[in-house]
């Protein structure tokens, strides 16, 4: 059984899990800092969006990211929900280093190879939320449909542009 945290912890866990998502956000963005010229001067196919789209969304992502495992963390904390907690680092982790791949390095099949194993830690994720946190898993779900999504996306622009995503 575990011990729920004093409401007090938990809005300063709030806080953590929203600096921890945005920091991961900020370094992705440092690694995209010339993205919006690089993706404009790849072919992509013709249902990409828009560059400007990505910005928004993911903002909106990475806040729902927060809430979900904080709802987790709040019922008892890292020892309270090691195994998913520690999915969701892992998968934030993935999240993260893609941007490098992809928009820093260029490396289209590397940068794809991760988000497909980031979409299957998510996936878990999620399946591991549910089990701690219905709402919590559910919050999740905007991101696995934009990782699947942006899986596709990656897929497609690496094959139209082997010159420079090799």
């Amino acid at each position: 059984m575990t011990q729920d945290i004093s409401k007090k912890s938990q809005w300063f866990g709030l806080l953590g899990w929203l600096a921890l998502c945005y920091a991961v956000a900020g370094l992705g963005a440092l690694a995209s800092i010339q993205a919006a010229s690089f993706y404009a001067e790849l072919q992509r196919p013709a249902w990409a969006p828009p560059g400007w789209l990505f910005g928004p969304v993911w903002t909106a992502l990475y806040g729902m990211m927060a809430v979900a495992v904080w709802l987790v963390w709040r019922r008892g904390g890292w020892a309270g929900a090691r195994l998913a907690l520690s999915m969701f680092v892992l998968q934030l982790a993935l999240n993260g280093l893609w941007s490098w791949l992809f928009f820093a390095w260029h490396m289209g099949a590397w940068a794809f190879a991760d988000i497909v194993v980031l979409w299957l830690a998510l996936a878990a994720t999620i399946g591991l939320f549910a089990k701690r946190n219905p709402v919590a898993a559910w919050l999740l779900v905007p991101y696995l449909a934009w990782v699947s999504f942006a899986a596709a996306l990656n897929y497609s622009v690496w094959q139209l542009n082997p010159q420079v995503l090799g």
